[in-house]
Parts: C-alpha cells; sequence; structure tokens
C-alpha cells in the first residue's frame, strides 16, 4: 500500500460541482456520487471519458478536468455513453433520452407524481394518500407514527 501526499497548495477541500458540496479528499468518482443522479458506475464512465485518472482525489483535480466532467455528466449522449446507462429514457414530455442530476432530478420527479396524481391512476392515489405505492403488505408494518397497538379500558 503506497500513501499519497497531497500537496496544500492546488488541494481543494470542498469543490462546487453541479450545485453540490462535493468532498475533495474523497476519490473522484465516489466523490461525484454526492451529486444526485449521479451513481457510481456512471461516475467511474464519466472518468474515462474525460481520461481523469479514478484513483486521484477530487481536490487534486483542475478547473479543466472538473469542468470536462461536468460537461459529460450535463451532456452523456456526445461523450458516447449508450442510452441504457442514462436515467432519464424518453421523458413523458419530451420524448428525449438525458441524464438528470442535482435540481433538475427532483423538479422532473415532482412533476412526475404530480401528474400520476392528476390523471387519479392508482399509483397516482397511493402517494396522495401517503401509503405504500408498490404493493407491499400494510397491515402490521409501515404504520410510521400512527397509533399502534389495543387501547386498555378502565
Amino acid at each position: 500500500m503506497s500513501i499519497r501526499l497531497i500537496n496544500n497548495d492546488d488541494f481543494i477541500h470542498i469543490l462546487r460541482v453541479c450545485n453540490t458540496n462535493v468532498n475533495g479528499r474523497q476519490k473522484i468518482p465516489f466523490a461525484l456520487t454526492a451529486i444526485k443522479g449521479v451513481g457510481r458506475r456512471f461516475s467511474i464512465l464519466a472518468c474515462k471519458r474525460a481520461q481523469v485518472d479514478p484513483s486521484k482525489r477530487a481536490g487534486e483535480l483542475s478547473t479543466a478536468e472538473i469542468d470536462k466532467l461536468v460537461d459529460i455528466i450535463q451532456k452523456p449522449l456526445e461523450y458516447n455513453i449508450p442510452l441504457w446507462f442514462l436515467n432519464r429514457q424518453r421523458d413523458y414530455k419530451t420524448g428525449t433520452n438525458t441524464q438528470v442530476y442535482a435540481n433538475i432530478l427532483e423538479s422532473k420527479l415532482r412533476d412526475d407524481l404530480e401528474r400520476l396524481k392528476k390523471i387519479r391512476c392508482h399509483r397516482g392515489i397511493r402517494h396522495f394518500w401517503g401509503v405504500r405505492v408498490r404493493g407491499q403488505h400494510t397491515k402490521t408494518t409501515g404504520r410510521r407514527g400512527k397509533t399502534v397497538g389495543v387501547v386498555k379500558k378502565k
């Protein structure tokens, strides 16, 4: 096991990438997973496409390398990342294939839930009621703060 010394002059402890604080002490692929919508596999692939050494720490990146990684996260199709790797395929409104991340991910999720509630489908109604959506048993589990047990009479 080799120990890598960090030069404190160039090292950035907290990076701001895609409106998210990224820990500079972590290795690049794992540091990028702090961004919502970017997982480990996607971040490793982004590092390969940007030709960045994945064993480097995120704080050691130059601004050009950070810009390249951000560009790959924003426009993955331009860097030959396959369609099946993206997290938003055939968007309901636009029909495009994109990688959604950070604030965009939250707004898309909220829009999808609002659409489900508006058309009154089963999933939308379950979301509206605040109960389990994916067919789980609800008789004894998932009571979350509701009254549990029997009240004793005096």
